[in-house]
């Protein structure tokens, strides 16, 4: 499927508007990405979180920490096979071997706060109508006549039967941009009502404040699409150098790139 064709993300989206360049280097041009602690960190967290909680939170603390722990060394371990110069990796105020293991220890301190809170805190997961806990749950939708997919980390029931998105997040970044396509996934592709939604931040160990879902609508979710759509299909990359250029993971490919790009070689 060719990248004029192909469904639309919350990712794609958003990186589009960031720097449209970046989103040419590795959607069209497929640059090898260097590596980052960061996101292995995030995937190998995502992985023991979604476990502890298909297993309805019955898996012991120590269980899910192993997982991560062993998620976190495999991605990294193939990292370093792509990219064995830990100096070369992406990392933010230490040098990259040394972000690695902090990031090992960080993680499995965290999974271990989660099942801790997630003790302390009961949640009703919600299940499809299909009976599938709505864990990682997948959605295909359109928008403004633009496919739109993505995965929802969990869908929670509230005590009045709304449903809630939740994302889980290791870094400080968050986007209420993706929360709100959630939102409107959900109420399209399952016809529920959605009036909050959440993050669950590892950082603090526990979630953010509810945001109001309630006045987000389809058009204003698909105006975003449609705009980042008609970009692709007419092939303007705009770029935009700046600080982001730090932790651009194909600035090694990139011309416009600022001199801000940190510890890159």
């Amino acid at each position: 499927m060719s990248i004029e064709t192909q469904p639309r993300s919350v990712s794609q989206a958003q990186q589009y508007e960031q720097c449209g360049w970046r989103y040419y280097l590795q959607r069209v041009e497929r640059v090898p990405p260097r590596p980052a602690a960061w996101s292995h960190h995030g995937t190998a967290f995502h992985a023991a979180v979604e476990a502890y909680e298909l297993s309805e939170r019955t898996m012991p603390a120590d269980q899910a920490v192993q997982l991560f722990s062993d998620r976190y060394s495999a991605l990294v371990n193939a990292g370093l096979e792509r990219e064995p110069d830990t100096d070369r990796w992406l990392a933010a105020g230490l040098p990259g071997g040394a972000d690695i293991e902090r990031r090992y220890r960080l993680g499995q301190d965290q999974v271990r706060a989660y099942v801790d809170w997630a003790e302390a805190h009961p949640t009703e997961t919600w299940k499809t109508p299909e009976d599938k806990p709505a864990l990682e749950l997948y959605f295909l939708v359109e928008l403004g006549g633009v496919n739109v997919r993505g995965y929802i980390d969990q869908v929670v029931q509230d005590p009045d039967g709304a449903l809630r998105p939740r994302d889980w997040k290791t870094g400080t970044t968050k986007s209420r941009f993706q929360l709100e396509v959630y939102t409107v996934a959900l109420r399209k592709a399952y016809d529920v009502e959605v009036n909050k939604a959440d993050w669950y931040l590892a950082k603090n160990g526990g979630l953010s404040r509810p945001l109001k879902m309630d006045a987000i609508t389809e058009e204003q979710v698909a105006e975003r699409f449609v705009a980042m759509d008609a970009g692709v299909k007419a092939g303007d990359f705009p770029p935009q150098p700046g600080f982001q250029c730090r932790f651009c993971d194909v600035s090694h490919a990139c011309f416009f790139k600022s001199n801000l790009s940190g510890n890159l070689k």
